[in-house]
């Protein structure tokens, strides 16, 4: 009978060895970022800071409470790629491009500008029916609708916005166009949170309360007199660019 004699302990860890990766193999793939996109769950992570060539190896603890910070602020964070380090956002190359980067606030003009966008289609073209088909009814409505809006002028922005759109409503009604008065119907909560808007981004009544009142008055001259491209030229100008007044670009 044979006897059986035991493996040393040498060649037992010499086989183990055999399946297992080695120490500089384990610390390369923990330097890159995991497949969810969240730092690794290694010893260490590299960190580059925004545009600069300047690297940081900071322990794995640090680096989670980094990424849940950025993850909890409104500034983007660059997605990371195996086996790359990735720039951390939110750094001196953000903070350097000062109102460029206040998204907030862009976007804010930007729904302004489609609800005048909007307007554009509707109103100018309802002025030149207005002035083609109003009554005399109709004239009198709108010289009333035009006073309500100056009565409104010491009023806070929200009732001047109405009192404006009840003038704008008024010079729909003369239009006589059914279609186009539902429009303006179902468009109006949109216009009148758009209006608001537009006066407290640019702070038109601060120094003028009654902002756009020449317009506004040379639009019921133009619908009484029957110019129907007048008072479409008068609504063009006033609506074309919502911003033009307080000399900033969209």
């Amino acid at each position: 009978m044979r006897t059986l004699q035991r493996p040393s302990r040498r060649s037992r860890a010499s086989g183990r060895s055999k399946h297992l990766p080695s120490r500089s193999a384990v610390s390369t793939s923990a330097t890159g970022p995991s497949a969810s996109g969240r730092p690794s769950r290694s010893s260490r992570a590299c960190v580059v800071c925004g545009g600069s060539s300047s690297r940081w190896w900071v322990t794995r603890t640090v680096a989670s409470r980094g990424w849940s910070r950025r993850s909890s602020s409104s500034a983007p964070i660059s997605r990371s790629r195996p086996g790359r380090s990735s720039p951390v956002a939110g750094s001196s190359r953000s903070s350097s491009r000062g109102s460029g980067s206040d998204w907030p606030t862009r976007l804010r003009r930007a729904a302004v500008t489609d609800v005048y966008e909007v307007r554009m289609a509707v109103e100018v073209h309802a002025a030149r029916l207005a002035a083609r088909r109003r009554t005399p009814d109709d004239i009198a409505a709108l010289r009333a609708a035009l006073e309500g809006r100056r009565a409104a002028a010491t009023a806070d922005d929200a009732a001047f916005v109405d009192a404006d759109i009840a003038f704008h409503a008024t010079v729909i009604a003369s239009a006589r166009n059914p279609v186009l008065a539902d429009l303006f119907t179902e468009f109006t909560p949109v216009l009148r949170e758009g209006l608001i808007e537009l006066l407290t981004l640019t702070g038109l009544r601060a120094h003028d309360p009654n902002t756009g009142d020449d317009a506004h008055e040379e639009l019921v001259r133009a619908v009484a007199d029957g110019d129907a491209e007048g008072a479409a030229e008068v609504l063009r100008g006033e609506l074309e660019d919502p911003f033009a007044l307080t000399g900033k670009p969209e």
